[in-house]
């Protein structure tokens, strides 16, 4: 029999981290991966003489050496940076919306951003400087509860933390609206709502103030060689401190004893790994659903309560022109029917009348990405329901390249950029597609839905309580930390510190 401290299921980026943590906090560490590449949707894929992107857009609170955030931090301590190769992105984000015939390019650095929001919304600068301010408090406070595993002094709160207490329970529209910022002025800020899939009438102020002000403040940055660069060095640390990653190699099982706690994991080859502690970097509703026997009706009911947050669809293309050539200026693009957010996500919910996307072309970032005189472009939409569930299979084809065809027609008609002519590859993933790659229930790339009882504050504050089950831990999008790079990366650091700390009270 093989016996480890910890077993990590999954090999994505929340995985990944937790591994490293349990190894420098001194365990025996096992990594199981069903695919035989570590990063799960953070990894890259060859096209001809293209290599895509399979989903980072770019990556925030990472910011440069002289600037650095708390990702760079992150990945200081867990000796990855200097792995890496990095490049940073030009501009924040271009917002373009049909309704109300929007179309503004944002800088990075808050004092840039104040400055173009005043340009384009004469009168903003105060409720846009006191957006950053509370934007900047909300961050403190969230540091300071992930530090202390979510066990926080409501005293604490109350002195050191005031405006995040005040904020924590508004939504993002609630609180704009509270600071008397101009309706324009919040269509502008509102951009990134896409980035954590839910409308501002429902999402947490205090989680999008602290996305937007990441991004903000010290811009972002990129991986040259794509977002598997990060998984092969945090791959590279895992092996570097003495942890052992199984490929080719999927988790079918977790054995319970007596106490209903972690004893074991069971393989597809029939393998039994003895461990009391897991760390799962994939769904709950596939742990429960299918790798664990006799799960208690509190923890089904728990996990069946919470909603799924988007599904989705992503489109690579490799351009046989450069993006100059095209016409496409920019790097990061959100195109959008309305800027009411609420509406929009309506209309997201069928693949009829969903037309939205955010749109990345990495050469205006990075020119070398792709070959001389070329370009690549990813186009990424979210649907707000399950209706590629209904989808019959004969018309799947077929459905698939009719979205394709409107992301293309509407990126062409809303920037002017010609690339249809010049396609040379084409790949598209759709809800089917990361439903078989990741196993992600009807092909969410989101994990849960960010609400108001199931958002970014309710978690991390539960987090020191949310353990239904011993020696059981998640990590990545579905986790105390919501979906995104950096939010699976804090939650990796966050299960894998925990875990550290149940091995030791065991003894």
């Amino acid at each position: 029999m093989d016996k480890y401290d910890a077993v990590v299921i999954g090999a994505g980026n929340g995985g990944l981290v937790a591994a490293i943590r349990l190894l420098q906090g001194g365990a025996k560490v096992l990594v199981v991966e069903k695919h035989n590449l570590p990063g799960g949707f953070a990894t890259s894929f060859r096209r001809g003489r293209f290599e895509f992107e399979a989903s980072l857009h770019e990556l925030n609170d990472f910011g440069p050496a002289d600037n650095g955030g708390d990702v760079r931090a992150l990945f200081d301590s867990l000796g990855v940076t200097d792995k890496i190769e990095w490049t940073p992105i030009p501009e924040a984000y271009r917002v373009i919306a049909r309704k109300e015939k929007l179309d503004v390019t944002m800088p990075f650095g808050v004092k840039a951003f104040i400055d173009k929001m005043e340009k384009e919304v004469p009168g903003s600068r105060l409720s846009t400087e006191r957006f950053f301010q509370l934007a900047d408090d909300t961050r403190a406070a969230q540091k300071y509860t992930n530090e202390r595993n979510g066990v926080v002094e409501s005293s604490v709160m109350v002195k050191e933390y005031g405006n995040y207490v005040r904020t924590g329970s508004y939504s993002v529209n609630e609180v704009l609206d509270s600071i008397r910022m101009p309706k324009k002025a919040q269509d502008i800020l509102r951009a990134y709502w896409c980035y954590l899939g839910a409308h501002c009438d429902d999402l947490s102020f205090s989680h999008y103030a602290s996305m937007v002000i990441r991004y903000i403040s010290r811009g972002a940055m990129m991986p040259k060689m794509r977002s598997h660069e990060i998984s092969l060095a945090l791959c590279e640390r895992i092996r570097e401190l003495g942890g052992e990653i199984w490929f080719n190699t999927e988790a079918v099982k977790i054995e319970t004893g007596a106490d209903g706690g972690v004893e074991g994991v069971i393989l597809d080859d029939g393998r039994r790994i003895v461990t009391r502690h897991v760390v799962a970097n994939c769904s709950p509703l596939v742990v429960y659903g299918r790798m664990m026997d006799g799960v208690p009706e509190k923890i089904v009911r728990a996990t069946n309560a919470r909603k799924l947050a988007g599904r989705g669809f992503t489109m690579f293309l490799g351009l046989n022109k450069s993006a100059d050539e095209l016409g496409i200026e920019n790097h990061n693009y959100f195109l959008y029917d309305t800027m009411d957010s609420a509406a929009q996500y309506e209309i997201m919910k069928k693949i009829d009348t969903n037309e939205v996307q955010a749109t990345v072309c990495l050469n205006r970032a990075y020119p070398e990405c792709s070959p001389p005189g070329t370009s690549m472009m990813y186009f990424t939409t979210l649907y707000m329901s399950d209706d590629w569930g209904n989808v019959k299979p004969e018309d799947y084809a077929k459905t698939k390249e009719k979205v394709a065809n409107k992301m293309i027609d509407r990126f062409e008609r809303d920037t002017g950029a010609k690339i249809r002519d010049s396609i040379e590859e084409i790949s598209v993933a759709t809800p089917m597609t990361y439903a078989r790659y990741c196993g992600h229930p009807e092909g969410g790339i989101y994990g849960y839905e960010s609400q108001y009882w199931d958002g970014l504050n309710p978690r991390l504050q539960m987090m020191a309580h949310d353990h239904m089950t011993r020696g059981l831990r998640f990590a990545g999008g579905f986790a105390m930390r919501l979906s995104g790079y950096s939010s699976a990366y804090f939650s990796g650091d966050i299960s894998g510190r925990q875990t550290v700390g149940d091995i030791k009270k065991e003894g």
